[in-house]
This record gives C-alpha cells, sequence and structure tokens, in this order.
C-alpha cells in the first residue's frame, strides 16, 4: 500500500511533539455520546499504559491460535487490523506471516504500535491514520479479511456510523473476504450487571476496568491502573443480535458467534462475543452446506437414527411437537393434534392460500392444514432424515399435490419476498442461535395481510440463567427467547395484532407423558434407540419438567399480522 508507512512515521513524529493533555469529559460525562469524541479519550499518558491493561503475554496464552486458525481455514493472505491500538494483534498477525495492514484513528495509538513493532520481533508496522466512516478514501487496496478487535466497534455511538463503518469494511474485502469483530457482552452487562473472569481480554493483574455508569445508550468505563492513575472510556453498549443483524443488513452472508473463544457457552457467561462474518455469497442451492453452527448442530442431532427412532416411536410419528392436553394421561398424538388444531382455528386458512411450515418435522401439522382447508403447504426444514418420512407419509395420504417439502434452514429460507399467506411454526425457533435472525426471515416472506402463528419452548420473562443451564447445556444453546422476546422483535418487525396464548402447563404436562411412555416402552424401544441417547432423553425431560413446574419455562401460541400496504 504505498505511502503508509510514510503516513504512519509523519503522525508519530507529530505525536511526539505535543505534550500530554488529561481526558476532557467536559461537564457532564454522561453526555458526551458521540463517535468523534474517543480520539481525545485515547490521551498519550493512556496510551502508555494501555499494555498494562492487556498484557501481551498473557493475552497471547488465553486467546491461543484463535484468529489465526479462523484466518488460515479460509485462505486468508492479506489483512487489513481496523483498531490496531497499541499493535498486539497487528504484531502476532505478522508473527504468522500474513501481510498485514494496520490503521487505527488515534495517532497516539499508532505511535505506540509502531514502537512496539519494533520492539516485539523487529517488525516495521505499515501504519495508516484511518476513519472507518471513510475507510476506502485512507486505505488503498482489497483484503482478505478485516479484524475490529478490542472492543473497538463499540466506539461509534450513531446508527449511521456503526452501518457506515460496516459498508466501508465490506466494501474492501475481496469478493470471498471475512470480517472478524469483537465487543464486549453488553447484554449481560444492561440485564444482568457488570461481571467479569478478567481472562481473556483485559489480563493484566495490577489494572481494574469496571463500568461507571451504565444506560441503554452510555457505557462508561473506568480503568485504574496500579500507581493511582485513573482513566476512561465512553462506549455504547452494542447488543450481541443487534450487532448480527447490522453485519447481515450491510450484505454479510453468515455470522457466526463466539464467546470467549468458544462456539457453545450456554454453561458460563462469556466476557466477549466475536463474530466472524463471511462475505462470501452462497446460492440457495448450496445453503445447506453452509448452516450455522447451532442449525448444524440441530441438524445433526434430528438426522441421527437415535431421534429419528425415538420421535416416530414415542410421538406416533406424525406430530412431533408439544401436545394440549385434555387430561393428564391423554395420548401423546391426540394432544400433539389439538395444537396443530388450536392453531389453526387463531387463524384464516382457505383453498387459494399459501402456507410455509417452518421446522416441519414429519409434516404432521402440513397435512392437516392441506387436508382440512385444501391449501398449499410448503414444509421447511433442516433435518433430510425427517423430510424423507414426510414425504412418504404425505404421499401415502395422496396430499403430495398440495404439500411441498424442503431442505433448508429457517435462518435463511430459500423463498421470494411476500411468497405466502401464513406462516407456521411448532416449537423450532429455539434451535437457533440467532432468533431475531428466524423471526425476520419469517416476516420477509409474509404478504401483507398475512398471519404468522407458532408455539416455542421459552424461558419465562424473569427466569434465572441457573435454572436454564441444564437445559441449554442438553440442547448446546447459549440461551432461550421468552415472550418479551418475541414480543419486542415482531412488534420491530412491524406486526401487529401480537398476541401470546399462555398454555404453560401443557409444556409440564407434555414432558411428563414423554417421560412415562419412554420407561412404559423401554422394551419397544430396546434395539430402535441406544441406552446412552435414552438416558440423556430422560434426564433432559426430567430438566424440562424441573423448569416448566419451577416457573422458569413457559410454552404457548403467538400470533402476528402483518398489515396491509406494509413494505420491508
Amino acid at each position: 500500500m504505498p505511502g503508509s508507512d510514510q503516513k504512519g512515521l509523519q503522525h508519530i513524529a507529530e505525536r511526539s511533539a505535543i505534550p500530554d493533555a488529561p481526558q476532557d469529559f467536559g461537564d457532564n460525562p454522561l453526555e458526551v455520546r458521540t463517535t468523534d469524541h474517543y480520539t481525545a479519550e485515547y490521551v498519550a499518558s493512556f496510551v502508555e499504559k494501555w499494555d498494562e491493561l492487556i498484557d501481551w503475554k498473557r493475552r497471547y496464552e488465553s486467546e491461543g491460535s484463535f484468529f489465526i486458525d479462523q484466518l488460515r481455514s479460509r485462505g486468508v493472505r492479506k489483512v487489513l487490523d481496523v483498531a490496531t491500538g497499541t499493535g498486539f494483534h497487528s504484531v502476532r498477525l505478522l508473527e504468522e506471516g500474513f501481510e498485514t495492514v494496520s490503521a487505527d484513528g488515534s495517532p497516539d495509538m499508532l505511535a505506540k504500535a509502531f514502537a512496539n513493532g519494533l520492539t516485539h520481533g523487529g517488525h516495521i508496522l505499515r501504519v495508516v491514520h484511518a476513519d472507518w466512516r471513510w475507510l476506502n478514501r485512507d486505505v488503498h487496496g482489497e483484503y482478505d479479511a478485516i479484524v475490529c478487535l478490542g472492543n473497538s466497534f463499540t466506539h461509534l455511538f450513531s446508527e449511521r456510523d456503526r452501518r457506515k463503518a460496516l459498508a466501508e469494511f465490506y466494501a474492501m474485502l475481496k469478493h470471498d473476504g471475512v470480517l472478524i469483530l469483537d465487543q464486549r457482552n453488553y447484554d449481560a452487562i444492561l440485564d444482568d450487571g457488570f461481571a467479569s473472569k478478567h481472562t481473556y481480554y483485559y489480563c493484566g493483574e495490577d489494572v481494574s476496568a469496571e463500568p461507571e455508569h451504565v444506560d441503554p445508550g452510555l457505557a462508561r468505563f473506568r480503568y485504574r491502573f496500579s500507581d493511582g492513575s485513573e482513566y476512561h472510556l465512553n462506549m455504547f453498549p452494542l447488543r450481541k443480535d443487534y450487532a448480527r443483524r447490522l453485519m447481515r443488513e450491510v450484505g454479510f452472508q453468515k455470522v457466526e458467534t463466539y464467546g470467549d473463544f468458544q462456539q457453545t457457552y450456554a454453561d458460563d457467561r462469556p466476557d466477549f462475543y466475536i463474530h466472524v462474518a463471511e462475505k462470501s455469497y452462497v446460492p440457495d442451492e448450496e445453503l445447506t452446506d453452509h448452516y450455522s453452527a447451532a442449525v448444524q448442530t440441530a441438524r445433526d442431532y434430528y438426522n441421527s437414527a437415535d431421534a429419528d427412532g425415538f420421535y416416530a416411536t414415542v410421538w406416533g410419528g406424525e406430530d412431533i411437537h408439544v401436545g394440549t392436553y385434555a387430561a393428564a394421561d391423554e395420548d401423546i398424538a391426540v394432544a400433539s393434534r389439538r395444537t396443530v388444531a388450536t392453531m389453526a382455528a387463531l387463524v384464516d386458512i382457505g383453498p387459494r392460500q399459501r402456507v410455509l411450515d417452518v421446522g416441519s418435522g414429519y409434516g404432521g401439522a402440513a397435512r392437516y392444514l392441506a387436508g382440512t382447508f385444501g391449501c398449499s403447504v410448503t414444509c421447511l426444514n433442516l433435518s433430510e432424515v425427517e423430510n424423507e418420512r414426510n414425504r412418504r407419509l404425505t404421499a401415502a395420504q395422496g396430499l403430495d399435490g398440495l404439500v411441498d417439502v424442503v431442505d433448508g434452514s429457517f435462518e435463511d429460507l430459500p423463498f421470494e419476498d411476500q411468497a405466502f399467506d401464513v406462516v407456521w411454526s411448532q416449537d423450532a425457533f429455539l434451535h437457533s442461535g440467532d432468533r431475531a435472525r428466524v423471526l425476520e426471515e419469517a416476516a420477509r416472506v409474509l404478504r401483507p395481510g398475512g398471519v404468522m402463528v407458532f408455539t416455542d419452548p421459552m424461558a419465562a420473562n424473569d427466569a434465572s440463567a441457573a435454572s436454564l443451564a441444564p437445559i441449554l447445556q442438553r440442547l448446546h444453546l447459549e440461551s432461550m427467547a421468552s415472550p418479551a422476546f418475541y414480543t419486542q422483535h415482531l412488534g420491530r418487525l412491524g406486526l401487529t395484532s401480537v398476541e401470546f396464548h399462555d398454555r404453560s402447563p401443557d409444556l409440564v404436562s407434555h414432558y411428563r407423558r414423554v417421560l412415562a411412555e419412554t420407561e412404559r416402552r423401554a422394551a419397544e424401544l430396546n434395539g430402535v434407540v441406544g441406552d446412552d441417547y435414552l438416558v440423556r432423553m430422560k434426564a433432559g425431560l426430567r430438566h424440562w419438567i424441573d423448569g416448566g413446574s419451577a416457573g422458569q419455562l413457559t410454552w404457548g401460541i403467538f400470533t402476528a399480522r402483518r398489515e396491509e400496504g406494509a413494505q420491508r
């Protein structure tokens, strides 16, 4: 990149001649909520102490080869580090053989990074002073990867700035490039208060980094050092799902999120999230090869012989969802079919309508709707094993002219906008790691005037994280949705007449019945389902029963309408 080294050296010379000034947040620091202020927050004396906060040696050990492995697995050679800071990751990338350009908006940080490059291995960093909002103006060339690390993206305070920065990142990546961006777990800070393992990012032993003030628009952190000095940073508390949504809306095709470098992190609240966003466009016919980690986990499970044998035997092979019970000992298949009929009664379905069943399982609901109302139903489901059973059952009932079965993920629906009159789903959304995205996709394919109707096992609005841990561990998920979550996001998407029909007692009744049937039919299941699977299944069923009985879980039917004339 011509001129980058000279530009960096020029900034170093200029900054070295400027005396340090204290941080200035004005009379009311809580009112400082502008993107451009961050350059004034990184004063020279704070930058000089930054490496005490990071502790390069401990940071190197804690993150291991995570970023290196992510880049190498994608064949990356050329990397743009857009949040260089004092140079830790730029130096690491150079050591690992990546062609690296180091950019930052703080001249003091760049000066320190340049010096650190020389100190740590004699590397001459190619530094560029750049503002992300005009990155293509300040930095030249295309890159295989862009890394934006150190919680830096939270310095952007406006929606417009965040979108513009991501658009600039996207534009500077090659057609199959990748963006790796990290952030603090602000969801936990906003919802539950601050706690930190102080292990992965800010590893310095004699430094504290804690929030002094937190509200939905500001996280003001205080940094205290062993010599008694104290500094502050004002940052925007970026929620995880919001960040993921912005990346998708800018154009990134797939976004995977890790917690403290782990893909599954339900057991322990992570301090940091790392988003890995891929630019490469995936045609519809190749989507099944690019499922998210959560969807792939669910797919592998439901494709297994044990799962197929269990659900087909215990549930009866038609409606493998939560039932609504008229009596505690009612047959599971009868109660499950009642749920389908109850949901259908809440929406208007006619012979000319198109219904999308998202997460359709064995297709019991689709056959009921097609056979009862004469509508056409498209089944979208991630398990090829379940889909094949669905096709056989549908053909046997003479309904294959009305019911179509498609392999796919609810996070990337392979259908045109506004293609369906009804979007239907039963107990499927919980298997996604990005339920906000699932709702967005469902709303996208819903016609104006159309209705969304779905059920999902959920956490109660006031459920504790500890009470959900056994269930989340069983599902390999980080979290569960709640009625408040679905209500909020349906409203965000412009859907109206949102109603939740609470049927929480049925959740407990259902899992009690499944557990009882599993134990009663042990001999029948012998040879159909493995012993280890049954042990885990029964333990999981008991967790569902305990959680529901304690009021930590809920279940019911959601309905929401897309108004006539509504556009997305």
